[in-house]
């Protein structure tokens, strides 16, 4: 105790010459013995009044005295000194005074302290309380401060709230208690009702937390609640604090069944409910009907994309990110089908037109089943996929591959006029950086068809300082792996083999395997060195390695091979769409791998694309002929290799020469997109035909710059009218200036309303931008923000709606962009007390 008492008078001479003590109940006098402190002159009061006076104001008028009586203070007529200790203060040695003192708190809080004393017999609080405490706070605003230390927050009521849901949803009561302990029940409970409308007889934490969950839904529905809108905004607050994320989870997921949320939603259009994330529930709700409308085509596409936009801000977009995306993926594919017109007049003009737009139908599809089937939710969006799966089968990839299949039937031989063939890559593209005198790498990505090339762009071109082009490309044919490898590689004449293993010669020589690849592109082109590896051997290469394969090597092939690996087997076809992720993944890493062993210019291409329907296709889809002639040495889904085979209805009958290739003999390819029968062999994913799938493929130069050339979509706000704020709420629109990009990333905002001095008076949204539309309508971003009781105060004051940033990965933000509104409207506007 003598620590505190010393500690106390301290404080105190800090401001005062002169302190007073009053022993009343005569037991403190070893304290004032044992108090020893520098530069103040410790006197007793005993009958010596005048002596007192003249040496404290005559003889030494600047030193510092504590004045000590054995007893109680006298009355003011009886008190010799009384001009003096009105110039000056009085200790108070009890407990509680201790406290206020140590609170530098005046006398008029003594009541605050002895009415709660259990508070303040623990250190720790009073010192929490004591960093808390501001000078103009009033008795009420102390008491405030206090059930927050109780509750482990820093602020006002509304993070008391949040720090007590924080307790309830584990299941403690351990604030509660202390509240209680502390004497402070009555006024909390007094504070809550005033603050948020909640006055029972027997008031409780948890049935004030069902209320708020209640009046929160029931407010954002626009309808009567018990609870007033302030308590609407602090559970909003609450609900978006990153740092309550899994209490309001733990407490939704008990209330939502408690409060009927599911049979309230059933009767209700699921259209009122698109803005309010208060309970799983909905989401769940929600994705039930888009898909049931989606499916019954009720709904526009447009309608639907803003439905998913809209959920995108969720609480609970996380959890169906996947399905949210997989509706969003199976819209786009609709409407691109709707507005695509499959015809063409030549087969240039087929090429043209797939790699200018058709191709994103096969993207769109491919996400689709990739989000459906990461989702886990095959049931729920069973009747969506059935509907999707047949659109893309028999009103795209069959009506598209049909009208090509014309343009096919004309050719005598395997050329589309205006694009290269893949016969001559090695002289025309990879060797031009040799005639430059620049090295290159080749990264040849086996089955990497165009469309999955053109995401890979995407996301190569998304690296900072890297920059990427794509151009088509037509395969050889037939378009599969031992005749596309060998193609890509310097050569003077390709045949097919005539041994049945359908291996392809390169000037007499068998291409098969990397070492015969490395041998054939040592060959290609006179004083250049050259190196063929496999992807994973790059990929495991210590930085010196890569660095001495640049020095070393003037060009470099490097083999991939994650898509036809997992597609081309009957096991594990149907984890094609997971392959291509990891595969544009792999190529990413591999660019900057080659990059970062100092390769500046880097090709990546392709054997062959693929066709892929994840269904179990239909006996229809089968080729009906069976080839004949001669003799047939090699068949496989999508073509037949023989010698002297007859021409069959529904297939395209090609020579090798036709082809491009030496030697004798010939290839029959089905028509369109038709598969032969083959046991053991998997038909949903299948290459190897003349498909615009299957040959379009892919050349994507890669290079890289000297500065940074990737930035962050902008933001501006929108405020249609005066910036008055005259009411309890405000709407603003936020706008994303451009669309999000390979160089242009999402943005992500912290918004909310606050007063010139920083107090935030409203909600706070944590909003994130990231809209790839090219329409300005669907970047915009609409909000309404609820002003809190806190705004009361500012009252005909301008108040700033800020976006603020946060700075890296600190828990520091920075001001982005502000609007300035003035606040102008009747106290208690909008509030039910």
């Amino acid at each position: 105790m003598s620590d505190r008492i010393a500690a106390s008078l301290r404080q105190l001479f800090e401001e005062n010459r002169i302190v007073f003590w009053y022993d009343a109940d005569r037991d403190m006098r070893a304290e004032f013995d044992a108090v020893d402190l520098p530069g103040v002159i410790k006197l007793e009061i005993a009958n010596n009044e005048f002596g007192l006076k003249y040496r404290i104001l005559r003889q030494e008028p600047k030193g510092k005295f504590l004045l000590f009586k054995d007893g109680p203070e006298p009355e003011m007529t009886d008190n010799w000194l009384l001009d003096v200790q009105l110039g000056s203060v009085v200790f108070k040695a009890d407990q509680a005074a201790i406290w206020l003192a140590e609170l530098g708190l005046p006398l008029q809080f003594e009541n605050v302290v002895r009415g709660h004393i259990e508070f303040f017999r623990a250190k720790v609080r009073v010192e929490a309380l004591k960093r808390l405490m501001q000078a103009s706070d009033t008795q009420t605003q102390m008491r405030l401060r206090m059930l927050a230390v109780c509750a482990g927050a820093e602020g006002g009521l509304d993070t008391v709230i949040e720090a007590l849901l924080g307790e309830l949803a584990v299941g403690k009561d351990d604030a509660l208690r202390l509240i209680e302990r502390s004497g402070l029940t009555d006024f909390f409970w007094k504070q809550v009702g005033q603050a948020y409308g909640y006055r029972p007889d027997e008031p409780d934490f948890e049935d004030f937390a069902i209320a708020l969950f209640q009046s929160a839904y029931a407010r954002a529905l626009a309808e009567e609640s018990t609870l007033n809108a302030e308590a609407l905004l602090v559970f909003r607050r609450w609900k978006n604090n990153r740092h309550w994320a899994e209490a309001f989870e733990a407490l939704s997921e008990q209330y939502q069944d408690l409060l009927k949320i599911a049979g309230d939603l059933a009767v209700r259009d699921f259209r009122t409910v698109v803005a309010i994330d208060h309970f799983e529930v909905i989401d769940r709700h929600i994705i039930r009907k888009i898909v049931q409308a989606m499916s019954s085509q009720t709904v526009s596409a447009p309608e639907v994309l803003g439905w998913v936009r809209e959920r995108r801000q969720s609480h609970w977009y996380p959890t169906y990110a996947d399905i949210y995306q997989a509706i969003g993926f199976a819209t786009e594919f609709q409407q691109a089908l709707a507005e695509a017109n499959l015809g063409m007049t030549s087969a240039a003009e087929g090429v043209r037109r797939y790699v200018t737009g058709w191709f994103r139908l096969d993207q769109l599809y491919r996400k689709f089943v990739y989000h459906m089937q990461k989702s886990g939710q095959a049931s729920l969006l069973g009747d969506l996929y059935a509907s999707i799966e047949n659109r893309y089968t028999n009103s795209f990839v069959l009506a598209l591959n049909d009208a090509w299949q014309d343009q096919i039937t004309c050719l005598t031989d395997w050329k589309v006029p205006g694009y290269p063939s893949q016969a001559d890559f090695y002289r025309e593209q990879a060797a031009e950086y040799r005639r430059k005198d620049q090295k290159v790498a080749v990264i040849i990505s086996d089955a990497l068809r165009f469309e999955v090339a053109e995401e890979c762009l995407r996301r190569i071109r998304a690296l900072d300082r890297f920059d990427a082009e794509l151009k088509p490309m037509i395969s050889s044919l037939p378009s599969y792996t031992q005749l596309g490898m060998a193609a890509l590689l310097p050569h003077s004449t390709l045949a097919m083999s005539e041994d049945g293993s359908g291996d392809i010669l390169s000037d007499g020589e068998n291409t098969k395997g990397l070492a015969a690849r490395a041998k054939l592109l040592a060959a290609g082109r006179k004083g250049d060195s050259a190196k063929a590896l496999k992807s994973e051997d790059v990929m495991n290469m210590r930085t010196e390695d890569g660095k001495a394969l640049f020095r070393d090597n003037h060009i470099v092939y490097v083999y991939h091979n994650r898509i036809d690996a997992i597609g081309d087997k009957l096991q594990t076809e149907d984890k094609l769409p997971e392959a291509v992720e990891d595969a544009i993944e792999d190529l990413t890493k591999l660019v900057r791998k080659l990059t970062s062993a100092n390769f500046s210019n880097i090709l990546i291409t392709a054997d062959h694309g693929f066709l892929y329907q994840h269904r179990a296709l239909e006996e229809s889809d089968f080729a009906i002929a069976d080839p004949q002639g001669a003799e047939i040495l090699f068949r496989n889904r999508r073509f037949v290799i023989g010698r002297g085979l007859a021409p069959t209805p529904g297939m395209k009958h090609f020579s090798a020469a036709s082809l491009g290739l030496a030697g004798d003999l010939d290839v029959l390819i089905p028509n369109s997109i038709n598969r032969m029968r083959v046991k053991g062999a998997g038909s949903r994913f299948v290459h190897g035909g003349a498909s615009l799938q299957e040959v379009v493929i892919p050349v994507i130069r890669v290079g890289k710059q000297r500065e940074t050339d990737v930035g962050q979509v902008d933001v501006q706000i929108f405020v249609t009218g005066r910036s008055l704020i005259s009411s309890g709420q405000t709407a603003v629109t936020f706008y994303q200036s451009q669309p999000v990009s390979e160089k242009m990333r999402p943005r992500e905002l912290l918004a909310g309303i606050y007063a010139t001095d920083g107090t935030l008076v409203s909600d706070e949204y944590t909003l994130m931008f990231d809209f790839r539309s090219d329409n300005a309508r669907e970047r915009e971003m609409p909000r309404k923000f609820l002003l809190s009781r806190e705004a009361d105060r500012f009252n005909n004051q301008d108040v700033i709606l800020k976006l603020r940033e946060r700075v890296g990965k600190t828990s520091h933000y920075q001001d982005y962009a502000t609007h300035r509104f003035q606040l102008r409207r009747g106290m208690m506007t909008d509030f039910d007390f």
